[in-house]
């Protein structure tokens, strides 16, 4: 498993007590900034300059109604999903580790 340096991940008891019970699950922080290897970069690209690209909302409410639908359509394609995690390089990485 493969997380930001979000504190509420590694601090949390519940996390801690879940990963003791689970010893085959290995927990690895991000580097500190390198966006390259999040894939939620490539969620966010994919929506403001690909989905939402020339979208000119009237209000705070419809830019929130957009968003969320281009995000809760990007949930049903896992090929998408599965790409933006492939173009990170990570998986490679992870299987050499």
């Amino acid at each position: 498993m493969v997380w930001d340096r979000n504190q509420i991940h590694g601090k949390s008891g519940a996390v801690k007590a879940w990963l003791a019970r689970h010893p085959g699950v290995v927990a690895e922080d991000f580097p500190g900034y390198v966006p390259d290897l999040n894939p939620d970069e490539g969620v966010w690209g994919w929506a403001k300059y690909g989905q939402l690209a020339n979208l000119a909302a009237w209000d705070t409410t419809e830019l929130w109604e957009q968003a969320g639908g281009e995000l809760w359509e990007l949930k049903h394609r896992p090929d998408l999903l599965k790409g933006f995690i492939r173009q990170t390089g990570l998986i490679g990485l992870l299987r050499a580790g």
